[in-house]
């Protein structure tokens, strides 16, 4: 006969994986609130010093901050950053690009390069290809944005529009990260005539003074108008904090930032986010752990179903509800097993489902394991498999279980 159990709900984690605070790990800056997430600006002067010659591992070494470590990243390239040294790579610069100078009070200066160039835009496509070679399948690499193109890489020269890269150029950007990246969740900054497709993530980088609104170049009517609105069903929206400003929103603006949320089904923040502000009032500190137990995913475990089939065989119903406000992104499985007194994995199967189809609302699974083993104190558990072994921690779910070695979750004793 079939066993229903009901699981006790718990507080969702703070710091499970891909969603929440995404902040800046460099030396002088600390995180005041958990973060799982590490965001890192990369230049392509920096990792590609001389043609065909690549500074992965220097790069990567950047990751083992002690901020950082443990901690899954989210990457953007760029190649003109306004006020700081240029992103190119000198023997691009020798090849003879043409840049021209801006100095501008709302942006800064700097030598913009000319973006369509052939001297400049063969040698990156090439690039966006090893790019994709080294990160696409790194199991540590969460999520890209689009970057590359424009002041910051994104995509706008602003306030000299005259600077950005033709459309033609644009297209054979995104052409080139999405033959590189076919498994990596990218986000563009604008859903622009360049930028509009279906399997494109976004990123609003003044959450939330420009997230909503009724003006056509704030971000919710940018989707809107573009058709985007139901992107994050399958790709990731994330973004920036107005620089400076987390008091003035986790305080009198806070239901301006609550609405953000769940009217755009942002999973992260950053790099500027709450995590990196100091001494930050009790009460805001507590609507930043409200504010991230709601982005993203948050799955609750709510009834387990069990019984032995006739023919020997353990079957079971999982039942839950995502209380988030989007799905998880990455296709990482999730296992049922049987675990002895020792934590010891006796048996496991990884049913079928998705956890990328598991979007805000309930959700079930169904698994068969084969014939249970006769031992003592036998338990049965589950866990979302982490490809990134080096992961400080596992997904958790919003249930008062315990959770085991290798991140499992008991359900029950049998």
């Amino acid at each position: 006969m079939a066993k229903t159990l009901s699981l006790p709900a718990g507080p969702a984690p703070l710091d499970n994986p891909l969603k929440g605070w995404c902040a800046y790990s460099d030396p002088g800056f600390v995180h005041a609130l958990p973060v799982s997430l590490a965001y890192f600006y990369a230049s392509w002067r920096e990792l590609e010093p001389r043609p065909g010659v690549f500074a992965w591992e220097a790069f990567e070494k950047k990751w083992e901050s002690p901020l950082a470590r443990g901690k899954h990243v989210i990457l953007r390239l760029f190649l003109e950053y306004p006020n700081e040294p240029t992103g190119l790579p000198q023997w691009v610069i020798d090849s003879g690009v043409k840049r021209t100078a801006y100095d501008t009070k709302e942006v800064g200066k700097g030598l913009c390069p000319s973006w369509d160039d052939p001297k400049l835009l063969e040698p990156l496509l090439r690039f966006i290809a090893a790019f994709g070679k080294r990160y696409n399948a790194h199991p540590r690499v969460a999520f890209l944005q689009l970057g590359t193109l424009g002041f910051w890489g994104e995509w706008h020269t602003w306030p000299v529009e005259k600077l950005m890269a033709s459309l033609t150029t644009q297209k054979r950007v995104v052409a080139a990260y999405r033959a590189a990246f076919p498994d990596v969740p990218i986000h563009a900054r604008y859903p622009y005539e360049g930028t509009n497709h279906a399997w494109l993530g976004y990123h609003d980088d003044m959450i939330p003074e420009d997230s909503l609104g009724t003006e056509a170049w704030q971000f919710l009517p940018s989707l809107t108008k573009a058709g985007r609105t139901e992107n994050w069903k399958t790709a990731p929206l994330g973004g920036e904090m107005v620089p400076s400003a987390a008091r003035k929103w986790l305080g009198e603006g806070w239901p301006t930032l609550q609405k953000a949320v769940e009217q755009l089904h942002f999973s992260w923040i950053g790099p500027y986010c709450p995590a990196i502000e100091k001494d930050l009032p009790p009460e805001q500190k507590a609507r930043a752990d409200t504010l991230v137990r709601r982005m993203g995913y948050s799955f609750r475990l709510t009834q387990l179903t069990y019984g032995t089939a006739a023919h020997g065989a353990l079957e079971l119903t999982l039942d839950g509800i995502n209380e988030g406000v989007a799905p998880f992104y990455r296709d990482w499985p999730l296992e049922v097993g049987l675990l002895d007194e020792t934590s010891r994995v006796v048996a496991r199967i990884r049913p079928i489902t998705d956890l990328r189809r598991w979007l805000p609302g309930p959700f079930s699974v169904k698994a068969s394991l084969p014939s249970p083993p006769k031992l003592p104190k036998l338990r049965l558990a589950v866990r979302v498999v982490d490809p990134w072994e080096g992961a400080a921690q596992p997904l958790r779910f919003a249930n008062a279980l315990p959770v085991v070695a290798g991140g499992w979750t008991e359900l029950t004793q049998l």
